[in-house]
């Protein structure tokens, strides 16, 4: 967007930033706003020095603001996570689990590290983000925001006392594994009001029992894609022991050979994928216990979960889902929760290329912290701002629809529908 588009913008970004300002002191909000309005900007690239030269302000300025000067930010994240609960909670709402990585050179930058890199397909030098994102669903016009952004900090990283110390690293932060990180965020953004109706991920998540566990724990009713290796009995076995009879199964194998599943035909299920329409699968479903423990220790779970086979007409496609919804669910509405995953992807698309979501260049944590914070909060002005330019109701009738956010932004704003849409 031009400059005219930016300046004709403004009102509506400082009425949504307002109650923020309780977060900062006066001059720091004012760099606040100036950073937010340069991730909206049509820049080359979305970091400090780029944005500070568009704005005409210090680039050392811009700098501190990211990484030294006080400003809460913990805060403004619990504030931010509360006007979502307020605005934009709803039925049918989904939380989507993912992690995004992120290539970056040297060894610097925070959680900096050789490990695979999504955004390249192989390992790479990158930092990897494991993030929270909200979505309402809507089968025409879908409202997503990320709730969360979370650092996976490297097992090396830990016992490098001066690297974490030239990083800014927390004390109390050390490495977890990527689904407890994502298990804390889902704890506290229930704390913060946020419902979630269901809850999915990748199979980089749902390959780990003990994430499951933790959903379970929670009360969170939630479906996620596992490996052709993820392991189950379908049946209790009868003795407790490692001998192949008795033992888990592979998946891949459970769904070719277990009775559960050869005995029944498999159902036609229509899903609508706004992506592409509607999308039809065949799929098969059973109840399946996990494995609880590891190697000898392991045993089933009392729980029984479903596992699904699903295999898309059109591409071939097979997944392997496990889901601990109840039994009385439908196969529909497990897949359909499961399918809008692509919310994510389609935000992360957007969020690098409008808000500079992967164009920090900072040295310390706390500079990523919030810089991720800066660019979740632009993605959802911009979404709110897109849905309400196509179509909702205007800001004289904004009370009328939760959907919608008041704004003054002009009549020739159709471009920033396109631009997300």
């Amino acid at each position: 967007m031009n400059a005219e588009q930016i300046t004709s913008l403004e009102p509506a970004l400082k009425q949504l930033t307002e109650p923020f300002r309780k977060c900062f002191r006066e001059p720091t909000f004012k760099h606040f706003l100036t950073y937010m309005l340069g991730l909206i900007e049509d820049l080359p690239r979305k970091n400090v020095e780029t944005i500070a030269l568009a704005a005409g302000v210090a680039v050392r300025t811009l700098q501190e603001f990211l990484s030294q000067l006080r400003w809460d930010h913990d805060r403004l994240h619990q504030l931010y996570q509360h006007l979502i609960a307020d605005r934009h909670s709803g039925p049918d709402a989904i939380g989507v689990i993912d992690s995004s990585a992120h290539p970056k050179q040297g060894d610097k930058t925070p959680g900096v590290q050789r490990q695979y890199c999504g955004q390249t397909g192989k390992l790479d030098n990158c930092v990897v983000g494991v993030h929270l994102l909200y979505t309402d669903n809507h089968p025409t016009n879908p409202f997503s925001c990320m709730l969360d952004s979370g650092l996976y900090l490297p097992r090396g990283w830990d016992n490098d006392e001066a690297r974490r110390k030239e990083a800014g690293i927390p004390d109390d932060l050390h490495h977890q594994p990527d689904w407890q990180i994502a298990v804390d965020m889902l704890l506290e953004a229930q704390s913060n009001g946020i419902r979630f109706s269901w809850m999915t991920f990748d199979e980089g998540f749902g390959k780990v029992p003990a994430f499951w566990f933790g959903l379970d724990t929670l009360g969170l009713r939630s479906v996620g894609e596992v490996p052709a290796n993820f392991r189950c009995w379908p049946t209790e076995p009868k003795y407790d022991s490692v001998q192949g009879p008795f033992a888990s199964k592979e998946v891949q194998n459970v769904v070719r050979h277990s009775p559960a599943f050869y005995r029944q035909d498999w159902q036609k299920v229509k899903v609508k994928d706004t992506t592409r329409g509607k999308q039809i699968w065949f799929a098969k479903a059973a109840r399946v216990q996990l494995v609880d423990g590891e190697g000898s220790r392991s045993f089933p779970t009392d729980r029984r979960y479903w596992l699904i086979v699903a295999r898309n007409a059109k591409t071939k496609e097979v997944k392997y889902l496990v889901s601990n919804a109840p039994a009385n669910t439908s196969i529909e509405a497990i897949l359909r929760a499961a399918l809008a995953r692509w919310h994510v992807e389609k935000w992360f698309e957007r969020a690098k290329q409008l808000a500079g979501f992967g164009d920090f260049e900072v040295r310390k944590y706390l500079g990523l912290m919030r810089h991720w914070l800066c660019s979740r909060i632009v993605m959802y002005f911009l979404a709110v701002q897109t849905t309400r330019l196509r179509g909702e109701k205007s800001a004289d009738h904004v009370r009328a629809s939760g959907r919608c956010l008041p704004a003054a932004v002009g009549e020739d704003h159709q471009l920033l529908a396109e631009i997300v849409a």
